[in-house]
């Protein structure tokens, strides 16, 4: 596979990998900087783009995935099926595809934008604050999974009942709950109403 600025791993001219960098964003998702990955989450946290991913199987079951215990933040929780943040200078649409593949090692079927939401949650477990300005991002997994455990600990496809037991009885991450909300007019387009969404 040929290495891409997407897929290399980044590093320096003394042979150590460089600082992630996120793109920092005022209000209104305008680019205004960077800041490296983990300064950005340190208490009070600094805006920044970030995104999120909601695949549907062909039964209207929505993918979680619960995130590797060796993840410094919000490890072992269960959380939508896929997130993170955008390389500075890369499209949200592009990131999202590229992590999903990374993370799950699947491409979407289907993946369409569902609009942005902007939250401050902390997160009491780590310390660390997501400030974020966050695209989101519905679409279809067709094909079988294969998570990538230096990331993935486990998944599982829930329908809308299924979601709210697991809900009340797993930890999911300080942010899920805020970007469904605010995906969920997209998922109904998506799903169709007879899948509970």
């Amino acid at each position: 596979m040929p290495i891409t600025p997407a897929t290399a791993t980044p590093s320096s001219s003394n042979g150590t990998a460089d600082a992630i960098l996120l793109e920092l964003v005022d209000e209104n998702g305008v680019t205004i900087g960077t800041a490296e990955k983990l300064s950005a989450h340190q208490p009070p946290g600094r805006l920044h783009r970030a995104f999120s991913v909601f695949l549907f199987d062909e039964r209207g079951r929505l993918l979680l995935q619960q995130r590797a215990l060796g993840k410094y933040h919000s490890p072992g929780v269960w959380s939508n099926t896929c997130c993170g943040h955008p390389y500075p200078g890369e499209a949200p649409f592009a990131a999202a595809a590229r992590r999903t593949y990374e993370e799950l090692g699947v491409s979407p079927s289907l993946l369409a934008e569902a609009g942005t939401v902007r939250y401050n949650h902390p997160d009491p477990a780590s310390g660390l604050v997501e400030q974020e300005y966050n695209h989101l991002f519905v679409g279809l997994v067709q094909a079988e999974l294969r998570p990538d455990p230096e990331e993935v600990a486990q998944t599982a496809f829930v329908s809308p009942a299924e979601l709210t037991e697991r809900h009340a009885k797993d930890t999911f991450s300080a942010w899920f709950m805020t970007v469904l909300d605010a995906a969920r007019p997209a998922v109904r387009e998506l799903t169709g109403a007879s899948a509970g969404w």
